[in-house]
């Protein structure tokens, strides 16, 4: 088998014994990917794992984690510069971002899609030679390797517009290719529709509680379709994908009496975990130096505490958004508590060798708060309204900045946005939400991305980044020269010529 590069990888399978703890586990065998392979159910299984496995990250690149990380804070009001930051981080701080830039390469993210096509391609040939392999069982192989596909396309276009849309499996040298960019709206388009065929291919449960948070379900096709959706501004539409996983009741927000951040940050695979990206011993986040005090690379901005979460300077007893204190931040140090803390009263942390908290990218309080944010611009800012306030009466959130008006859609709007960034802080979605709401209607509130420039820029750099944002074309990401070297018929975005 020759040597695959750039857009094209040879399928690594990565299987091996199922951990007790979680479903995912990384023992890696190496398989070929026609002659020698493809003749089992179980090798298709193992297909599938691959996948999975891809995005934890390799020795040769970043986990896909990381790059989710920094694309969805690093240039928002949520974040701070450590002792550790790298020039490329600064670069994107302060929105001076250049082809050259680290952070602007996707190749891990088609090595992902390229594993996923690799599925789609050569799984359904599996059925003439092994008849056990059922039609059921082909349909969930192709059902996860789609969703995923679509997943990372949708970050894709979220972070670089128009890419390269690239369907079919890379198996060998003669398959590469250069490829053209396809038109950010085409590869949505894509997107949807294999969410929409894959709905129809995924189970609702594996039959257990951890496989079906780190493995894709049924549910999972719905909520990132919703997601899409609201990219789209197809409010209805994802009205009807959130009320999907509404009406599961397989879904809850943790409180009560469960302590939210071991529930949902420690422990991981809670109830409200639609789908999480597992780490564990055998394969840690690589979030424990990026945000440990003497490594830090990411610390929480200064200010969260008082304007975002909010500081009861009123009551004898104050009362205390627990999403803030001990589950986002330690405030004392300005540390991201959510990747390495070890309790809620944020007294101490993991060990480096327990640095495996989860990337969540959907939980259930997405879908209540992508269902507000259609229904508000459905003209319904009251039930957008209830909405919101499930997810802040779990979390005793109070209103240290006023109540908005019920009734008024611009106010409701903002007041989603700013319920979305405490109760996602350092999820990786402040970005995306912030630009999603200031493109809406032909960018009428681009005022969003301004003011969290003021809040998140230095002041000698703020003019100039406040500039740049008012070309739409700087809210995406330069394609690196590095791809643009491998493929001459990129064309570079258009902000970055």
């Amino acid at each position: 088998m020759k040597k695959i590069t750039t857009y094209a990888f040879l399928l690594m399978i990565l299987a091996g014994a199922v951990s007790c703890k979680k479903w995912l586990s990384l023992k890696p065998q190496n398989g070929l990917v026609r002659d020698d392979y493809w003749k089992t159910k179980e090798q298709v299984d193992a297909a599938v794992t691959g996948i999975y496995a891809s995005m934890l990250g390799s020795n040769s690149d970043l986990s896909l984690s990381e790059y989710f990380f920094i694309w969805g804070e690093a240039r928002t009001d949520m974040v701070s510069p450590g002792v550790a930051t790298n020039a490329s981080e600064y670069d994107i701080i302060n929105l001076n971002i250049l082809p050259t830039n680290a952070y602007c390469r996707w190749s891990s993210l088609y090595q992902t899609i390229n594993y996923c096509n690799t599925v789609i391609d050569l799984a359904p040939g599996v059925m003439k030679n092994d008849n056990t392999f059922t039609q059921a069982h082909l349909n969930r192989a192709l059902g996860e390797a789609r969703t995923i596909r679509a997943l990372m396309y949708f970050y894709l276009v979220r972070v670089f517009r128009d890419v390269p849309l690239k369907l079919a499996a890379t198996t060998s040298d003669e398959d590469i290719a250069p490829m053209p960019k396809t038109s950010g709206d085409s590869v949505l388009l894509q997107v949807v529709a294999d969410l929409k065929e894959a709905e129809n291919q995924l189970p609702t449960t594996y039959g257990d509680k951890n496989t079906d948070k780190g493995r894709v379900t049924r549910y999972t096709a719905n909520t990132i379709l919703a997601d899409v959706y609201l990219w789209l501004d197809k409010y209805t539409e994802c009205v009807t994908e959130c009320d999907k996983v509404i009406n599961s009741g397989k879904f809850g927000l943790i409180g009560g009496d469960f302590d939210l951040f071991n529930e949902l940050h420690y422990k991981g695979n809670s109830n409200e975990g639609i789908f999480e990206l597992q780490f564990d011993a055998q394969k840690l986040n690589p979030f424990y130096n990026m945000h440990l005090a003497s490594t830090r690379r990411w610390g929480a901005a200064s200010n969260l505490m008082e304007d975002v979460f909010g500081v009861d300077q009123v009551n004898a007893i104050p009362l205390v958004d627990l999403r803030g204190e001990g589950n986002a931040l330690r405030a004392s140090d300005l540390t991201i508590w959510k990747y390495i803390g070890a309790n809620s009263a944020a007294s101490s942390l993991r060990s480096a060798g327990q640095s495996y908290a989860h990337w969540i990218f959907y939980r259930y309080a997405d879908i209540i708060l992508m269902k507000a944010e259609a229904v508000n611009q459905l003209n319904d800012p009251q039930q957008a309204a209830d909405l919101v306030n499930l997810i802040r009466t779990r979390a005793h959130a109070f209103d240290f900045n006023g109540t908005p008006n019920p009734n008024s859609q611009s106010a409701m709007e903002k007041f989603i946005l700013q319920e979305r960034q405490r109760e996602f802080a350092f999820e990786g979605k402040r970005w995306f939400d912030v630009l999603r709401n200031a493109k809406r209607n032909n960018y009428q509130n681009i005022q969003y991305l301004i003011d969290m420039a003021v809040i998140s820029i230095p002041q000698d750099r703020q003019q100039a980044a406040i500039n740049k944002l008012k070309d739409n074309n700087s809210h995406y990401m330069p394609i690196n020269l590095s791809e643009m070297q491998a493929n001459k018929l990129l064309e570079q975005n258009p902000f970055y010529k």
